[in-house]
């Protein structure tokens, strides 16, 4: 006898709760999209006509042009350095498998553990000592030691499930470290590295309580880009950036959905 489907077809208290709860979530974000279009210069719903005059003023304004370069800049730089360092970290504290690699491992969580208002302050009083207070480098270093922790958290993952014996075995057939490193560990742990490098990129590009405390004039991020116009004057280019950046979201999430569900076919 076939075993019948007892799945709930109809509706359910639980599953009431879990639309009301995306609804709650995803509702008040899909307002931003028709306030783009908007052709006043305030923030309004659009009435009657539509307007693309917020969207192009991301590309036309010197300010809002900047402000994307440089979170870009800042981002890739802080990825590339949390990248390296990350995983330097974990492979190094999996080689070692001593219970002071396992706290340091801990000790790495700090930059996610302590409030942001307390990096801010600290970062703004050591910058403004050594002069990297409105610079590049001095917010690409912050943004690092924020990333630091999601990188050496998914290494630490990935290197979980990596036998040692593997890595020994190329070094007793002649690989040099770096070479075991290179043609043995780091093909395994390759997932991992790229999960830590979009979380640290992810990280550094919405980061905007330290951003507002070590930077003014030359080093202007995206984030505070957008406070600075939520404080000054609700510029409906905002909502223009935040649409754009919504349409970004669900078409990376599009895309691995439809590659995992190839995968698995």
């Amino acid at each position: 006898m076939a075993l019948q489907d007892e799945r709930p077809t109809g509706l359910s208290l639980p599953r009431i709760l879990a639309w009301a709860t995306a609804a709650f979530l995803i509702l008040p974000i899909l307002v931003v999209i028709p306030i783009s279009f908007t052709p006043e210069r305030y923030l309004s719903l659009p009435s009657g006509s539509l307007s693309l005059r917020h969207y192009a003023s991301l590309v036309n304004d010197a300010r809002w042009s900047k402000s994307i370069l440089d979170s870009l800049m800042v981002a890739l730089g802080a990825t590339v350095l949390a990248g390296g360092l990350g995983t330097a970290f974990a492979v190094g504290a999996w080689r070692l498998g001593v219970p002071l690699a396992r706290r340091l491992r801990l000790l790495m969580l700090a930059p996610i553990i302590v409030p942001p208002i307390v990096h801010a302050i600290a970062f703004y009083k050591a910058w403004a000592v050594i002069g990297l207070l409105d610079s590049y480098l001095g917010l690409v270093l912050i943004h690092t030691m924020k990333g630091l922790p999601f990188v050496v958290l998914t290494v630490a993952g990935s290197l979980a499930n990596l036998d040692h014996k593997l890595e020994q075995a190329a070094r007793s057939l002649g690989a040099t470290a770096s070479q075991a490193m290179r043609w043995v560990v780091l093909p395994q742990i390759a997932t991992g590295v790229a999960s830590g490098a979009v979380f640290a990129f992810i990280t550094s590009w919405d980061e905007t309580v330290v951003a507002l405390f070590v930077t003014s004039r030359r080093v202007t991020t995206l984030p505070r880009r957008i406070w600075e116009g939520l404080a000054d004057n609700i510029d409906p280019a905002i909502a223009a950036m935040g649409t754009l950046m919504i349409v970004a979201t669900v078409a990376v999430v599009a895309v691995k959905t439809f590659r995992t569900r190839e995968a698995r076919a």
